[in-house]
């Protein structure tokens, strides 16, 4: 590996990652499709730029995903690295303290939406891949890369593709760098990860909206309505009341919560850091890795309906929507859990509100071994950089393509260099550059050493 890489391109490289985090590539809002098709261009040019032969850029019903391969390199190993181009939306944009789209360094952080949500570590990778190629071009082993731009607001088009050409991850390992350290000098590994059932529950209790004077006190409320049923989902103690979810649950092992056991924790920093709230919720006595790891969850996202002007208008809703979702652990397949809510809410719904829930997008929910050699590469490339190997935890958020990147047997290393304070999904979202330049050299000697096995 070129080890002065990294210090000598580095203006070179911020340039770029910049140019990269300013597409706003919002893949859930209709009006950002052509930004998305930009930020897919980018990956497909910086390809061609880094040498690469084959690179397609693959339509589908959706935005496009991006596959590229490395120059053959013959009896060498062959990785497959995933990532995706698309960002969650900006808001609230007044929280910003800089504009989301316009990279922004204060104290050697990198402030912009998809600075460490995927486009940022995508970037480590390609430039790891960069910074490893030999005098002829070619990369120690053999790279193929597959970036989607839907992960963020869950598109089939890279499930198609991968259902109608399997072929593509027959490979030896998959390289997932979408994930983060478990805290601050302690890289991480994922054995599990939570998969995702989102959904919308809309309820009608009138034919139209009706003025509250008339009728307050006599009309169903669709919006109160709705509020109850989804409280009684949930209740106070943080139980979720959908049947048959917690006795279908498969615990974590003696030996994953030994090492849990073993892990630093401050509750109180974990409180006042990255929940940044007064206090912890959730199912009472269980602790907080079970909570975050090891348990089945349901949020409200957002509810819409009635009247949210500005001003003052008096009507009584007909209809109210939530979007809601639950994460779902080992155990709880994402049929299941469809299955199992409608159950749920068909015994809170009241008898005078008509109801239906429209499921947007999940992915079932992912259990993985980590004693495949390629994890023992990772372990000592982390050790040489970094100075700490990486610690095996789980992970609270959903990759739903993740089972499909494993249909061809290869082990999948899900790891990545975020920080738990970088903020994904929020405002302010960052990457402090340090784990950048660590990470393209920690990327870049696991190539390497991967050709060595």
């Amino acid at each position: 590996m070129d080890h002065e890489f990294v210090n000598r391109e580095q203006p070179r490289l911020l340039a770029e990652l910049t140019e990269f985090l300013a597409i706003p590539s919002i893949s859930t809002l209709p009006v950002h499709a052509g930004d998305c098709r930009r930020a897919a261009q980018w990956l497909v040019d910086q390809l061609f730029a880094l040498g690469c032969p084959t690179v397609q850029l693959i339509e589908g019903n959706g935005h496009p995903v991006v596959w590229g391969e490395s120059p053959k390199v013959e009896g060498a190993p062959t990785l497959l690295i995933y990532g995706h181009y698309d960002v969650q939306p900006v808001d609230p944009i007044e929280e910003w303290h800089t504009p989301p789209f316009e990279a922004s360094i204060r104290d050697g952080r990198l402030y912009a939406r998809g600075a460490i949500d995927d486009k940022g570590q995508v970037f480590t990778l390609l430039k790891a891949y960069e910074a490893v190629r030999g005098a002829d071009g070619r990369p120690p082993i053999n790279v193929h890369f597959i970036f989607e731009g839907e992960e963020e607001c869950g598109g089939q088009v890279i499930f198609d593709l991968l259902a109608a050409e399997p072929e593509r991850t027959d490979v030896d390992a998959v390289l997932v760098a979408d994930m983060g350290y478990y805290a601050e000098g302690w890289p991480a590994v994922y054995t599990a990860m939570r998969g995702m059932c989102y959904a919308e529950l809309h309820v009608r209790t009138l034919e139209r909206d009706l003025h509250s004077g008339s009728y307050g006190g006599v009309a169903p409320n669709a919006i109160e309505t709705l509020i109850r049923m989804l409280t009684d989902l949930k209740g106070r103690s943080g139980k979720i009341r959908v049947p048959k979810l917690y006795k279908s649950v498969i615990p974590p092992t003696k030996a994953e919560r030994k090492g849990w056991a073993s892990l630093p924790f401050d509750e109180e920093a974990f409180l006042r850091d990255e929940v940044t709230g007064k206090a912890l919720t959730g199912l009472e006595g269980r602790t907080v890795f079970d909570r975050t790891w090891a348990l089945p969850t349901f949020e409200i996202h957002g509810i819409k309906g009635g009247f949210t002007g500005e001003g003052a208008k008096t009507v009584i809703p007909a209809v109210g929507v939530a979007k809601i979702s639950m994460r779902l652990v080992p155990g709880l397949p994402l049929a299941f859990a469809q299955k199992q809510l409608r159950k749920g809410i068909e015994r809170v719904a009241p008898a005078w509100a008509d109801w239906e829930l429209k499921f947007l997008h999940g992915g079932d929910p992912v259990q993985m071994a980590v004693d495949h050699p390629a994890f023992g590469v990772l372990d000592r490339a982390f050790e040489e950089v970094v100075g700490r190997r990486t610690v095996a935890v789980r992970a609270g958020g959903s990759i739903p393509v993740i089972p499909e990147l494993a249909r061809g047997g290869a082990p999948v290393l899900l790891t990545g260099i975020g920080l738990p304070d970088d903020g994904l999904h929020s405002p302010n979202e960052k990457v402090d550059l340090q784990q950048v330049w660590d990470g393209i050299r920690v990327f870049g000697r696991f190539f390497e050493m991967l050709a060595e096995q």
